[in-house]
This record gives structure tokens, sequence and C-alpha cells, in this order.
């Protein structure tokens, strides 16, 4: 059966092509965002953590999902219709979101480090679980320097993700491709106006740099939606080794008093020029399973992680280790989560997204 002879819904579950490098430096990028979080608790001077950038990480995924949402949605948003891309998108997300909510709540009230559940009525509590259950940023734990989402910091990216889509389906999907360009421009403004003012792009996360998250998902996705439009894919030999090593110095470069230049150029020039030239390098079929898995683990260990780091950071702060101990910490942590991640992804993310996506293509097949 044709495209031209399928029922709108059905291309809706109709799998494309997927770009395994780009699959690999996400896991990459995942990566580094955990071993950024465990370093900043104990470095809070970025300066000497040596992946001091490791927070650009989220630019990063921001302009990879624009590229991808361009290439998965532009040619069939029309014909799967507004509420079916809306669904679908939070069968992608949503489910990691309730759990990271649900693993941050545990480690609250039971943080063998210590910690501050005494702090919170029971009503107080239901309702800052609620409004992560839901991504409505609620920043008013003080204890968590008032994150927008105290349980799972994390998910303030979410939330910009979440809004990106939204604009995405009822705009960005609808217009010429010319128009990305003033908005482009626009954009990286707003955000060499954010850096500029606060001498870094760490901000989205929490209520005082709350508008910083919105500058910094403006200009991505529209990067990589840009990229995708105009087809300025970059046929390369790099692979995923090559392009993982390119990202990654994008996080270790040493900061400076030009900090906000260094940062801006990064997000506005380097990280869509990697997924230009990720999306058009092959992978060695020794590594193509590698990439995969690189790439399906990613989101589950973006969004279950912090949970973690809120015990490593009061562990830290009753034990004060030593830099030897820190280090076997630090790597045993990431190793761990590692695991975790594949557990989750396997027996919860994979099983219940699987579920959700048949009931949604049986409501609509029964239309």
């Amino acid at each position: 059966m044709n495209n031209l002879t399928q029922p709108p819904q059905a291309s809706l579950f109709k799998s494309k092509q997927h770009f395994e490098v780009l699959d690999g430096m996400r896991g990459i990028a995942a990566i580094s965002v955990v071993t950024f979080h465990f370093m900043e608790v104990a470095y809070t001077d970025y300066s000497k953590n040596f992946i001091g950038h490791g927070f650009l990480a989220v630019d990063f995924f921001f302009c990879l999902s624009g590229f991808v949402i361009a290439y998965a949605y532009d040619s069939r948003i029309a014909s799967i219709g507004m509420l079916n891309f809306f669904k679908a998108r939070l069968i992608r997300l949503h489910p990691l979101v309730i759990l990271g909510s649900i693993l941050g709540l545990l480690a609250l009230l039971f943080d063998p480090f210590g910690g501050n559940a005494g702090l919170y009525s029971t009503g107080r509590m239901a309702l800052i679980f609620l409004c992560s259950v839901f991504l409505i940023p609620f920043p008013v734990m003080k204890d968590r320097a008032f994150n927008n989402f105290g349980l799972n910091a994390p998910a303030w990216s979410l939330f910009w993700e979440y809004v990106a889509n939204i604009i995405y389906a009822l705009v960005l999907s609808r217009i010429n491709r010319r128009w990305l360009v003033p908005i482009l421009v626009a954009s990286a403004a707003w955000l060499c106006f954010v850096v500029y003012k606060s001498g870094s792009l760490m901000g989205g996360w929490s209520g005082d740099n709350f508008w910083d998250g919105c500058a910094r998902v403006c200009y991505s996705f529209t990067a990589g939606m840009l990229v995708y439009r105009y087809n300025l894919i970059i046929k390369n030999k790099l692979g995923f080794l090559g392009l993982g090593v390119l990202m990654v110095l994008g996080f270790v470069m040493p900061f400076s008093a030009y900090n906000w230049l260094t940062e801006s150029l990064v997000v506005i020039i380097y990280f869509p020029l990697l997924v230009a030239l990720g999306a058009g390098s092959p992978v060695s079929a020794g590594l193509q399973k590698l990439c995969k898995f690189s790439g399906d683990i990613s989101y589950p260990l973006y969004m279950t992680h912090y949970a973690a780091i809120w015990a490593f950071a009061n562990y830290y702060a009753a034990y004060k280790p030593s830099t030897g101990t820190l280090a076997m910490v630090i790597a045993a942590g990431v190793l761990l989560l590692l695991c975790f991640a594949w557990v989750v992804m396997v027996f919860y993310d994979i099983p219940l997204r699987k579920y959700l996506t048949g009931k949604q293509q049986s409501a609509n097949v029964g239309k």
C-alpha cells in the first residue's frame, strides 16, 4: 500500500531512517551531563571542573531535537494531524518525566546521607510532586537552590522541549523555511545578550534564570530545523568516534575572560555544525550497535540520574572525600547510573511506549 492510499494516521507509526552517528553523539552528550552534574557538586567553581562546560550538552540536545523533529514530521504532520503529533510526543517523552519525578521523591524521602524532607508538609510535598509530574515549573525548594523542578532538576529542559514542540506544531511546521533565518538571527541576538549578561549559558534551571532556558531552546531548536530544511548536511568520514571527540571538546574547553564569547560561538556555530556533520557521516558496521545503544539509553539516563546526584551531594557534604575517593565514586556512579538507565529502558520505557503506541494506533484505525 503506497502513501497515497494509506489512512492519514497510519504514517504516524512508520519508522524513518535513523542517523546512527547522531544517535551515538546523543549518548555521549548524556554521559557528559551526568559527569558534569557529579563534578559540579565538588567543584562549584566551574573553571576548576575538567568538564565545566558540560551543561552545554543541553544546547546540543535542543539543536539535535530541532533537526530530528523537522526530519521526522515536516512531511507528515499535516496528514497525521496535530493531536496525533502531540500524543506521539507525549508517549515518547512523558513516561520518563513521571518516573524521574517518582525517583526524585523517593530520593528526598529516603536519602541515606541526609536530606531535608522534613522542611515540607505533606500537602506542599504533594504539590511539588504533581507539578513535577505535569511539568509545571514550581521553584519553591530553597534547599535545592529554587530549581524549577526540585525533584528532578533536568526536567527544566524537557519543559522547554515541550514548548518547542508545541510551537513547532502550531507555527514552525507551517512556515516557509526562509522565515527560519530571521527567527534564528533574533534568537542568536537574545542568546548573546543572555550569556553576556550572566557570563555563562548555565541558566534555565531555576526561578531566577527561567527565561534563559527559553533563549537557549529558541536558538538551538531553530538552528537544528534550519540544518534539515536547507539540507546543510555535510558528507564526511569523521564517524562516531571522531565526531564524539569533537563534541566533548566543547564541554572541556577552558574558561577565560571571554567565556561569554566562547560559549556563544559553541552554541551558535559549533553545535549546528556538528549536527550537520553527524547527519552526513557514515558509521562503521562494528560501531552501529554501540551508536544505537548510546542513542537509546541517552534519554533514560538523562531523566533518571538526578535522584542519585541529590544523594551524592549529601554524601559529599557529610564526608568530604579525598580527590582519589571522589574520582572512584564518580566513575562508579556514572557506571551504575548507566546500568540503571538500561534497566529502566528495557523494563519500563520501551514496553510502556510500545503499549501506548499500540493503543493509539488501534484507536486511530478504529476511527
